[in-house]
């Protein structure tokens, strides 16, 4: 988990042991929906889909870093607000 709030990232594993479900992610990103943002090939972010139209919104500045790293043409274009998750796309069905 990157938390904006931590400069620390969680640990978090799924309930079952192998991927999360939609309502753990909305307990654990404190949100209503959700989105993908792929990294790599089997490397995804979940975040919160309505993340930016919270007040106050707070960057997620660890979780921006990692999507520029593995996606540099979204640099400038566009950054990550709210929690997100780091897992293998498997983990996320």
């Amino acid at each position: 988990m990157l938390d904006p709030h931590s400069g620390t990232p969680q640990p978090v594993s799924p309930a079952n042991g192998r991927s999360f479900k939609l309502a753990e992610l909305y307990q654990l990103l404190d949100c209503r929906t959700v989105d993908v943002v792929r990294l790599s090939p089997e490397l995804i972010l979940i975040i919160d889909d309505e993340g930016k139209f919270r007040h106050p919104a707070y960057l997620n500045l660890l979780a921006t870093y990692l999507w520029y790293q593995h996606q540099p043409e979204a640099r400038g274009q566009d950054s990550i607000v709210g929690r997100a998750i780091v897992c293998h796309d498997k983990q996320f069905r």
